[in-house]
């Protein structure tokens, strides 16, 4: 689908989030669990939804809440419960919802220090640093953030003793539990007023922002970035890392510049996305584009999402960076330049992550760990290292720290950020300059990902396909070598299917969030064999879904990252 007109230009008025209403409406509106779309729902992270369709409002939160109390009586986890917040509309009133309930069940909860926002890999780390040593009084933590969805958005994330997102086990007994209580309008939902639940002898303060600060120069080498010899840039892009930047450049004497520090629930300041919605996504060329129009004030620039848990790396050189190229980047420098990590800790990716990470895992001589969309399937090999790098496509990845142990088991924007800075100076290239010297020595793929609207029931088609049905045998002019619906890595389903031959792949799912479908394709053999791939692909996909209801016809190309750098 052709770019909507608005995409990479300033929101007009009458496009923002009328926040009020929107606040209103979490408050006054009340869900039906009998409807699948206003039900608690647990994606790959978390529960999303929008106050305005019943799918965010205060009843979830309230029932969510006490379903994560429950689960921790249950699992016996009495520690605190690190609670962080973004800067989306509907996450000041999520936290205090959950706070009532917290505190109703004698919960000890660590909030930030003069109610600052906080970054997902803040209370990642700040989860693990508790729990470091301890067999009992474990603490966990719940993140309210939607990522770097739209603004009316919100989302409410729980993170186990492991410090990262709960798993499918986890978060079954959780919405099960909570669609429970909504169904029983809220019975059982234990709940104090709130002014009782600040001042309760379980609430606590925390210097999430000190500590995480504090501890960056145990997984950056700050010694190389100290002094006046790069000029950095950094978009919050209005996040819960806003006010984390400053103190960051003053504590390492990095030349910084915080490019917006602007915090507005409406997010006027960002450039429309591809579809003409307000999206605070790094990876996109569309919402970049004022960092990528100040590219040439820095030396390298960087963005993070509303979270902070995701990355986009503009270099003067080139402009933004495709996810995939810096994920390649990455990992070719960090397991080269890092020697007090294991020889044997591997490389985490997922299934749509491209192949040139596999050619650089060769020649560093490790090996790979190929697993489901979503970062809950890294997270206890990050926590005991046999992972030194885990990363996904969609520009979200995390990495051990200078010694070889763990920093977050959740996914950080910010290490990856400052590690372009780390890199540039230590090797005297930026991050693209980088990946073209590899893609000259390991071939250069390109890429691309459609999507296409899709009925539940096409969806639900699509997860549970069988190799067994996919009764294809070549793609694009190649003999198909591999058909997957399980993750090499560890045999999870990866609800779809991957087909590879030697020189390309695709991958259809389904979204776990919208009516669509999606697939995702690369070839080392140029745009023309990527043209076929894709095509093929498509009808390949649509033949497995007729026996389901007709899919739509309308797909939308998102933009390819390679053609769209600067």
């Amino acid at each position: 689908m052709t770019p909507n007109p608005l995409a990479g230009k300033a929101a007009p008025p009458e496009l923002l989030v009328d926040v009020p209403r929107l606040v209103t409406a979490y408050y006054t509106e009340v869900p039906d669990p009998a409807i699948a779309g206003q039900a608690v729902a647990f994606g790959t992270s978390g529960h999303r939804g929008t106050a305005f369709e019943k799918s965010f409002n205060e009843a979830h939160i309230l029932a969510i809440s006490q379903a994560v109390c429950d689960y921790r009586r249950h699992g016996g986890i009495d520690g605190p419960l690190f609670l962080g917040i973004d800067t989306h509309a509907l996450s000041v009133p999520a936290q205090a919802s959950a706070l009532q309930v917290l505190a109703a069940n004698g919960v000890d909860v660590m909030l930030a220090r003069n109610d600052e926002y906080t970054p997902t890999p803040a209370v990642s780390r700040a989860i693990l640093t508790w729990n470091r040593g301890r067999t009992t009084g474990l603490a966990d933590g719940i993140v309210v953030t939607p990522s770097h969805n739209p603004p009316e958005s919100g989302g409410f994330k729980y993170n186990p003793p492991n410090g990262g997102p709960a798993d499918e086990q986890v978060t079954a007994w959780i919405e099960k539990r909570a669609n429970a209580f909504l169904a029983r309008a809220l019975k059982g939902v234990r709940r104090v007023p709130l002014g009782k639940a600040r001042g309760a002898a379980t609430t606590h303060r925390h210097d999430f922002l000190r500590d995480y600060v504090r501890d960056l120069a145990r997984v950056i080498d700050m010694s190389v970035l100290r002094g006046e010899r790069l000029r950095i840039g950094a978009d919050p892009m209005g996040g819960a890392g806003v006010h984390y930047w400053a103190p960051i450049a003053e504590r390492y004497r990095l030349n910084l510049d915080v490019v917006n520090p602007i915090v507005d629930p409406t997010f006027r300041f960002m450039t429309l996305d591809w579809d003409g919605r307000v999206r605070m996504d790094p990876s996109s060329p569309y919402a970049m584009q004022p960092l990528i129009a100040s590219k040439d004030r820095f030396d390298i620039a960087f963005a993070c999402d509303t979270d902070h848990d995701r990355h986009g790396i503009v270099t003067r050189s080139t402009g933004l960076l495709p996810p995939n190229h810096y994920l390649t980047v990455m990992i070719d420098y960090l397991f080269a330049h890092r020697p007090r990590w294991r020889k044997r800790s591997a490389i985490g990716k997922t299934i749509v992550c491209t192949q040139m990470i596999d050619r650089v895992a060769e020649r560093l001589g490790r090996a790979v760990f190929e697993g489901p969309v979503g970062f809950k399937w890294y997270v206890d090999r990050l926590g005991d290292g046999s992972l030194g790098f885990a990363g996904e496509e969609s520009a979200g990845a995390t990495f051990l720290r200078l010694d070889g142990h763990v920093w977050t088991t959740d996914k950080d924007g910010i290490v990856p950020a400052l590690l372009s800075a780390e890199i540039t100076l230590r090797t005297g290239r930026d991050p693209a300059e980088r990946y073209r010297a590899i893609a000259r020595d390991l071939g250069e793929p390109v890429e691309r990902r459609i999507q296409a609207t899709a009925t539940p029931q096409q969806k639900r088609r699509l997860a549970r396909l069988s190799p067994r049905e996919f009764r294809h045998i070549d793609l694009a002019g190649e003999s198909i070598r591999r058909v997957l619906d399980r993750a090499p890595g560890n045999d999870a389903p990866i609800g779809g299917l991957k087909v590879m031959t030697d020189s390309s792949w695709f991958a259809a799912r389904p979204s776990g969030t919208e009516d669509i479908y999606k697939i995702y394709a690369e070839t080392f053999r140029g745009e023309r064999h990527l043209d076929r791939v894709v095509e093929e692909a498509q009808a390949m996909v649509d033949a497995v879904l007729a026996a389901a209801p007709s899919v739509s016809s309308e797909r939308r190309q998102l933009p390819s990252p390679g053609r769209l750098r600067k």
